[in-house]
């Protein structure tokens, strides 16, 4: 057993660690508080003053502040569902024994390793574009009108660039769960009379619940910060139609050149990705609990 002098030797030795780690997330984070309360825009930077909840109340009375708010929301529940239904069934069919099983599964993984912007690239350039991409060319074969997604159904656009990312891990996640389950319990519900449906959603619907759980919190906590695919693909528009928070932020803060405004737009995501952390994390204990 490890005793006091050991115990008090390991603190002092990770002690830097976490020291430096506060300090990592605590100044900018202090900064950014800071900045939220002055007027600063970097077009005139000597016309620095305090502000008050000036910027706060200028970013809730912001037009695209409740468009941006309902697309974050829109984009991580568009997500979830892509993910996690796609992902239960792309667990249960990698399970099966088939041939060349393990080549399959490296390629079902391999969206989740590649940059978000090289994604969204392939994705607008090889299959949104309505001259060269495949879905255009698709619809020109079939005798019908190509359709310009990216303009369209812009926010769709980037829920399915998105969902492809992620799919890979959710699948990852629930295949694990999936290979945990006794087989013994399913050749018995077997031998009983059970169908695929019945074993299905008596036996392994309950067993992925965790597992759904788990990546359900971890890719809300990402989605919540997709910027880089609305970027490249989309600029948020046409008008607000896919903007969420993030790129509202960044249009503030880099576009506009308002420090203190984009400053306080920050913050409030930060709180909502808190609070949205915080309820999953209540969810999450009452699912380990159970």
């Amino acid at each position: 057993m490890a005793t006091q002098a050991s115990r008090s030797a390991s603190r002092l030795m990770i002690s830097p660690a976490v020291i430096l780690l506060l300090l990592w997330m605590i100044v900018p984070l202090a900064m950014t508080i800071w900045f939220s309360f002055l007027r600063y825009n970097l077009l005139m930077p000597d016309a620095v003053s305090f502000s008050g909840f000036e910027n706060y109340h200028y970013f809730f009375t912001d037009p695209a502040f409740w468009p941006a708010l309902f697309n974050t929301l829109i984009l991580v529940l568009g997500v979830l569902a892509i993910t996690t239904i796609g992902g239960t069934l792309l667990a249960l069919l990698l399970d099966q024994p088939m041939f060349g099983q393990g080549i399959v599964r490296v390629l079902v993984i391999a969206p989740f390793f590649i940059m978000p912007t090289v994604s969204a690239l392939v994705w607008k350039n090889m299959f949104f574009n309505p001259v060269n991409g495949l879905f255009g060319w698709a619809a020109r074969s079939l005798g019908f009108a190509p359709i310009d997604f990216l303009a369209q159904y812009s926010l769709l656009s980037i829920i399915i660039i998105v969902a492809w990312q992620w799919l890979p891990f959710a699948t990852l996640i629930l295949l694990t769960a999936l290979q945990s389950l006794d087989r013994e319990q399913l050749e018995a519900a077997e031998m009983d009379g059970a169908g695929p449906v019945s074993r299905f959603y008596y036996i392994m619907l309950p067993h992925l619940a965790r597992a759904t759980t788990v990546v359900i919190l971890i890719q809300t906590i990402f989605l919540l910060s997709v910027f880089a695919e609305i970027l490249v693909t989309t600029n948020g528009g046409p008008g607000t139609s896919s903007t969420n928070l993030t790129y509202l932020v960044y249009a503030q803060s880099l576009l506009q050149f308002d420090v203190g405004l984009g400053s306080a737009g920050g913050i409030v995501a930060v709180i909502l990705a808190n609070i949205v952390a915080i309820f999953l994390m209540r969810m999450i204990g009452r699912n380990l609990e159970m």
